[in-house]
């Protein structure tokens, strides 16, 4: 996974949290910014595609490794 600008670390979070956490996190970044979450919630594999959809930001990369979620956003503008 490539280099982010932030970096939030959403493990042990049920949902929503890390999808609020995350929208928090965008509000205060700019337009093109990236954003790489680590989660551990199976569910916010489903929910971060979904926000990604909803708020017009870019889901860059969506991986799992040893029972963590790591997601790429980019801020869309």
């Amino acid at each position: 996974m490539s280099e982010s600008d932030q970096e939030l670390d959403a493990r042990g979070l049920n949902c929503p949290l890390p999808i609020l956490r995350a929208k928090k996190t965008l509000n205060g970044m700019t337009a093109g910014q990236t954003l790489k979450i680590i989660a551990t919630d199976p569910g916010s594999v489903k929910d971060f595609q979904a926000f990604a959809t909803q708020t017009g930001n870019e889901l860059m990369d969506s991986s799992e490794a040893n029972g963590e979620f790591h997601f790429l956003l980019k801020k869309g503008g």
